[in-house]
């Protein structure tokens, strides 16, 4: 009797043996495709988010320059909020990208900007980020 069941035992570990193996296996090689793709997405996340910004950056150096040469070209209440937009820009954590403050930061330069341009009836807009018409659901 004890001979069959060696035989059964065997036969189980060998299964157990081939799952564990397969299992390391798999684990190991998405741990490294898991890293490069990441990598990947990362890199491409953090080139769209500086694209951005220094869209936002070169529109608030316009209208900063705009409003040098003519205080009066644009009213206060729009001048303040092209000053807070240059202070977000500036605080904006681009050496820390972990930082979650920065998507916030991100979504009140995109409503700045939406409201200055509104304000100066400009139809201007950053084609880089998708417009509501191309969402797709």
């Amino acid at each position: 009797m004890d001979c069959i069941e060696d035989i059964f035992e065997s036969s189980l570990k060998l299964e157990e043996t081939h799952f564990k193996d397969g299992y390391d296996e798999g684990h190991a090689d998405g741990l490294i495709s898991g890293k490069e793709e990441g990598q990947q997405v990362g890199l491409k996340t953090g080139f769209e988010i500086g694209e951005e910004l220094g869209f936002y950056r070169g529109c608030v150096d316009v209208w900063n320059s705009a409003i040098r040469v003519d205080p009066n070209f644009i009213s206060v209440r729009i001048q303040k909020t092209i000053k807070q937009m240059d202070e977000l820009l500036h605080s904006y954590p681009i050496l820390e990208p972990e930082k979650e403050s920065g998507s916030d930061m991100i979504d009140a330069l995109r409503l700045k900007f939406r409201a200055i341009c509104a304000s100066l009836n400009m139809k201007l807009e950053y084609n880089g980020y998708p417009k509501t018409s191309d969402v797709e659901f």
